[in-house]
């Protein structure tokens, strides 16, 4: 039997280690930090043991010692009756003794020595004396170490505990307890989870166990969490992990430095939040209102709100809104509104729930968009219960599919200009575990405020806009087709101009089975330049009507024009002639109208372009352009081809391309060349005329 296996086997300690591979462990070192020798006397005070340590201690080897009275060796002559004197006492009463006094060195110095003394029967009225000393100033130093230690840890600000390798604590000092809202008693023997229920446990046990594997400190990491010292509030620390280790390298386990830095961590987070409002205001700024749409508006503050903001965002505005006139609220009963906007970020499953685009929906008295709209004031519910969603959804079906999708905050921001509330800015969170807050109502209150001028100039345009087409349209004839000519012509007003234009187009019946075609534009917008379209066009039906040739009619209302000062316009006047099968044609800083012969590739008419009316004292020229049953002329005026982003010789090319390839009905026609060429942006009118005699019978 070895001498482990005979110390296993003669251990009864009820908690010996019964498993056969059980190991001593590992000795602490802290009895080599302060340096601890052995000294044995016999009854007489002579030497008899004599440990390396000690050698160490008073500079004697072993041999030189062995046998030599110890209080003459090493006492000086001062001390001696005191030290005989304890040593008689202990001896004739058996206790122990301890102190400290001065021990001679070989060298001839003086060391200060604790001794711990205690006597050793060994039978038959033998005994020894046992010495356990070590240097005074040494052990001194340990103690003003340990002290130090004690209180530093005792009185830091800063928690700190220590836990072993299976995470549970060991130790925590007094900010610790304070900390957490619980005794060092509490903690002792419990693991994390016990101790901090409310903290990411996950994240923090994971980043303990790696500095246990690596030895790698992990400095300054932030947590977030609630203690029981105050389980209703979110705690931020700092928090610092050192690996524990003993002087011959086994993990003891970990020491974790914790402190609070709640308003710091705050203030930081306010600074971010704060940079993340600006940034989103600063996007809405740059996306909300580009297009003078209503519905497009609507979808950028959707789009600009989620998921920065909410996790679904409706706008919905009195269907009222979309009249022409005022919108106005009722003020009792039903209101009625329509959704512009949907976006429901990644809760797609609440889609039903909060309707689509172009919806109707009538809110009763009670709900919360009635009440925002009504009000004019937003109406916040930071945790929305079962009956908040009955108020607040469309029906009972669509407020079960809201619970289910776990909305819990609802916001609604009315959409308001100085004539007062028209609409509502609806949010909802459901994934965003946070509830709205007030800096949240500030800043969806801006974005809401900038988007609700944007709909209300967009409402104001779209009526405006209307009413100048109506006026435009009435303005132009609605010709009867001549018998020997087919006709089609086409107007569009400026895509975003609310302001009417002067583009025109005529055909007027002439003597025997003539016809004048008639395409202009007076350069410039608004009820003057309609006003001069509108006079330019009756002066142009009477000239023709006087038989005039293309060139004289032109002469004439030149001089109209001039004085229609400060307005200039272009003209194309053709007088197309069946029984003859031609067209007689004149222009006035016109662009070339397009021919296309049967079989043919279509072509620009090179015509002399002559100046635009108003100018005044240049004269015009008339070409004669053969046009048979089939040809199709097609007159335009510039919006149509002119853009600013492509030269007019491209323009003008698609253009022929267009008319190119198989025969289609005129108006089909019409429709290719402006799906083709015509920008909904542009901010100039269109009007086409296209012409394409018949057979005669």
């Amino acid at each position: 039997m070895t001498q482990a296996e005979s110390f296993d086997a003669d251990n009864d300690a009820p908690d010996a280690p019964d498993a056969p591979d059980a190991q001593l462990e590992q000795p602490t070192g802290v009895l080599d930090a302060v340096r601890v020798a052995v000294v044995a006397l016999d009854a007489a005070g002579r030497i008899v043991l004599w440990g390396p340590r000690a050698e160490e201690l008073f500079g004697y080897s072993a041999p030189e010692v062995r046998g030599r009275n110890a209080a003459q060796l090493l006492v000086h002559e001062p001390y001696m009756d005191l030290v005989t004197g304890k040593c008689r006492q202990m001896v004739e009463t058996g206790e122990d003794w301890a102190g400290v006094f001065p021990v001679r060195h070989k060298d001839g110095g003086t060391r200060p020595v604790e001794f711990r003394c205690a006597r050793l029967p060994v039978g038959q009225g033998e005994f020894y004396t046992l010495g356990i000393v070590t240097d005074a100033s040494k052990l001194r130093e340990v103690k003003r170490d340990v002290a130090l230690s004690t209180q530093l840890i005792d009185q830091s600000p800063s928690g700190l505990e220590v836990l072993d390798t299976d995470l549970r604590y060991v130790a925590v000092n007094p900010a610790m307890e304070r900390m957490h809202g619980l005794s060092a008693k509490e903690h002792l023997g419990r693991g994390f989870r016990e101790v901090l229920p409310s903290v990411s446990v996950d994240a923090s046990e994971a980043a303990v166990r790696e500095v246990l594997r690596t030895g790698i400190p992990q400095v300054d990491k932030y947590t977030i969490g609630r203690t029981p010292a105050d389980p209703d509030t979110d705690r931020a620390w700092s928090v610092s992990v050192y690996r524990l280790e003993d002087p011959h390298g086994e993990v003891l386990g970990v020491a974790t430095s914790v402190v609070e830095v709640t308003d710091r961590y705050g203030a930081i987070t306010a600074a971010a939040q704060a940079r993340q409002r600006l940034a989103l205001i600063a996007e809405g700024s740059a996306r909300i209102g580009t297009s003078l749409e209503m519905e497009q508006t609507a979808r950028e503050l959707a789009e600009v709100a989620v998921p920065e903001l909410a996790d679904i965002a409706v706008v919905d505005v009195l269907d009222s809104a979309l009249d022409d006139r005022r919108p106005a609220t009722p003020a009792h009963g039903p209101v009625v509104f329509r959704t512009l906007a949907v976006e429901a970020g990644c809760l797609t499953e609440a889609d039903r729930a909060v309707g689509r685009a172009d919806d109707l929906v009538s809110y009763d008295a009670d709900r919360l968009p009635t009440r925002c709209v009504r009000t004019g004031s937003p109406v916040i519910v930071k945790h929305v219960e079962e009956w908040d969603l009955a108020r607040i959804a469309r029906d009972a079906g669509s407020a079960a599919v809201l619970a289910s999708a776990g909305i819990h905050s609802y916001l609604a921001i009315p959409l308001a200009t100085r004539g007062g509330a028209f609409g509502v800015l609806g949010l909802m969170r459901g994934r965003n575990p946070a509830p709205f807050t007030e800096d949240d109502v500030t800043l969806a209150g801006e974005l809401a405020g900038r988007t609700a001028v944007s709909l209300d100039n967009a409402r104001l345009y779209q009526s405006v806009r209307n009413t100048a087409v109506t006026l435009q349209r009435s303005l132009l004839p609605q010709p009867a087709p001549p018998e020997l000519l087919e006709v089609a012509t086409r107007y569009e007003p400026a895509g975003t101009s609310t302001e009417v234009g002067g583009d025109w187009f005529d055909v007027i019946p002439l003597a025997g089975d003539r016809t004048a075609l008639v395409v202009g534009d007076v350069m410039g917008s608004g009820i003057d330049a309609a006003a001069a379209m509108g006079r330019l066009r009756t002066a142009t039906a009477t000239l023709a009507g006087l038989d005039l040739p293309p060139a004289e009619v032109l002469r004439h209302l030149d001089r109209i024009t001039a004085g229609l000062d400060p307005y200039i316009a272009t003209c194309i006047y053709a007088e197309y002639d069946p029984h003859h099968d031609r067209c007689r044609i004149a222009a006035a800083g016109h662009l070339p109208p397009a021919l296309r012969r049967t079989g043919q590739r279509p072509e620009l008419l090179d015509l002399p372009t002559g100046t635009p009316l108003g100018v005044g004292g240049v004269p015009f020229e008339a070409v004669t352009v053969p046009l048979y049953p089939g040809d199709q002329l097609v007159l335009y005026t510039d919006g149509l081809v002119e853009t600013r982003r492509v030269a007019i010789d491209e323009r003008l090319n698609v253009l022929l391309d267009v008319l190119d390839g198989p025969d289609r009905p005129l108006d089909e026609t019409c429709d290719r060349l402006l799906d083709t060429l015509r920008d909904p942006d542009d901010h100039d009118d269109v009007a086409i005329l296209i012409a394409r005699p018949r057979p005669r019978p």
